[in-house]
């Protein structure tokens, strides 16, 4: 596996990563509610990506295997994690784990101390198992009860 910063190249391969990986493994937070779910869904597009992989001030990383992506993640320059999104095939293999040390490398470059982000229900448990604690009450996103913020210190000591 590598990790490598996404190009526009890579749209209609990481929309379909970011789309399964909420449809099949975020049960938990969508409920199986066809509404919800397209809520969350209406912006993974690969126009939305291309936006996205622009911003002046985002890293946008990928994870492959051969020519395969089977992850996606992202970090604002500020530290903020703004997504990180496995494909189901590769669930359970290390490839969040190693995606998340590649975002947090990448916000420690740009001088940030500390990483944030909002968890899901679904990988709740995966943050805390890397360090990151809950800094507030969840907030409600496309009427899902999930969206748990979350800290976590990166700097050296």
């Amino acid at each position: 596996m590598e990790i490598r910063d996404a190009v526009i190249e890579d749209a209609h391969a990481v929309c379909e990563v970011r789309r399964r990986s909420i449809s099949e493994l975020c049960a938990d937070d969508h409920r199986n509610d066809p509404e919800i779910l397209n809520k969350w869904l209406s912006n993974k597009t690969p126009q939305h990506f291309a936006a996205w992989i622009l911003q002046s001030d985002n890293s946008v990383l990928v994870a492959v295997e051969g020519d395969t992506i089977i992850a996606v993640g992202a970090v604002t320059d500020q530290g903020e994690i703004t997504s990180n999104y496995v494909s189901p095939d590769a669930r359970f293999r290390g490839v969040s784990r190693a995606l998340m040390g590649a975002l947090e490398a990448r916000a420690l470059e740009r001088g940030n101390q500390r990483c944030h982000l909002i968890s899901t229900e679904t990988a709740r448990r995966f943050y805390q198992s890397l360090g990151y604690v809950e800094t507030g009450p969840p907030d409600c996103k496309h009427d899902m009860s999930s969206g748990y913020p979350m800290s976590k210190h990166i700097a050296a000591e």
